[in-house]
């Protein structure tokens, strides 16, 4: 089988509740060999640990007595990070030991994953969690720990966490621990997710809009000195954009373009000054077309 989805979606969660059902107590441990991204993975521990753990026969009986599948299962977490060579050697161990060893790849992007091996796989596609399956269960967590949070607050991290739950729950805990026994507010939650307030969002998209290019870099620099990160500054520009009826669908996929252009320049690494001003360039030159 092979999971993959945005974080935070139940992948993992899933497999190991399966396997717990398969299984029981017992037998897990013996029966299960689960590897994430902090072991080693290359291809020497394919051909020597999967291997060994793969061909080793298993019954169908428990110790005492109750029918159980006669497989183990290997969970291979965060697939997506294990190198070219090592999936090359896996795909015969999968094909080979099928008999005795169930194989679950975890992924986040599938496309990272080889063909060869996403051909031998069922695939399942996680899709983020709704707003109502998350507000239900951070509600659940909200009275079971007694935590005093408004309804507000909670539509409010569901909001930043776009469908990630494992997010939410941190959120929820950091809003408590910083807010103790009060209640827990929308301000609460803004500042613990990194949120940029609307008066700074503001106050770029108007430097965006003046046509002036020092007003633009002096604004940036005092929104980056605040201490907020670049994808913020990016997320939030997206949705600004999005609702902006004054610039017409052209422009808006100018700037959409760029910002993807610039997600793709953070995320290997690039300096986030230049991106960002990179960003409202565009935007100013849009924005002086209209």
């Amino acid at each position: 089988m092979l999971f993959y989805g945005p974080p935070g979606t139940g992948k993992t969660s899933t497999i190991l509740a399966a396997a717990r059902e398969l299984f029981g107590k017992e037998m897990y441990r013996s029966r299960i060999l689960e590897l994430n991204a902090s072991d080693e993975r290359g291809i020497n521990v394919v051909r020597s640990k999967i291997k060994t753990f793969a061909q080793l026969a298993a019954g169908g009986t428990t110790p005492d007595g109750r029918p159980c599948p006669p497989f183990k299962i290997v969970i291979l977490d965060e697939a997506d990070s294990m190198t070219s060579a090592a999936q090359d050697a896996l795909r015969r161990t999968i094909e080979k030991e099928t008999r005795t060893t169930r194989f679950c790849l975890i992924c986040n992007y599938v496309s990272r994953i080889i063909e060869p091996l996403t051909s031998r796989c069922t695939k399942f596609r996680f899709k983020p969690l709704t707003s109502e399956i998350q507000l239900k269960k951070l509600r659940e967590i909200s009275d079971a720990e007694q935590v005093a949070c408004s309804d507000d607050a909670l539509e409010a991290i569901i909001s930043h966490t776009e469908g990630d739950l494992r997010k939410a729950i941190t959120y929820l805990q950091s809003a408590q621990k910083l807010q103790g026994e009060e209640g827990i507010s929308v301000e609460e939650i803004n500042e613990i997710a990194g949120v940029i307030p609307d008066s700074l969002m503001t106050d770029l998209m108007r430097a965006s809009s003046s046509g002036s290019f020092e007003k633009l870099e002096n604004t940036v620099k005092d929104v980056l000195l605040e201490g907020y990160p670049a994808t913020q500054i990016l997320t939030q520009v997206h949705d600004s954009i999005v609702q902006n009826s004054e610039l017409t669908d052209k422009q808006k996929s100018v700037i959409s373009e760029r910002l993807a252009v610039i997600d793709k320049r953070l995320c290997d690494g690039a300096e986030e000054y230049l991106q960002v001003m990179d960003l409202f360039t565009v935007i100013m030159d849009q924005m002086t077309k209209s």
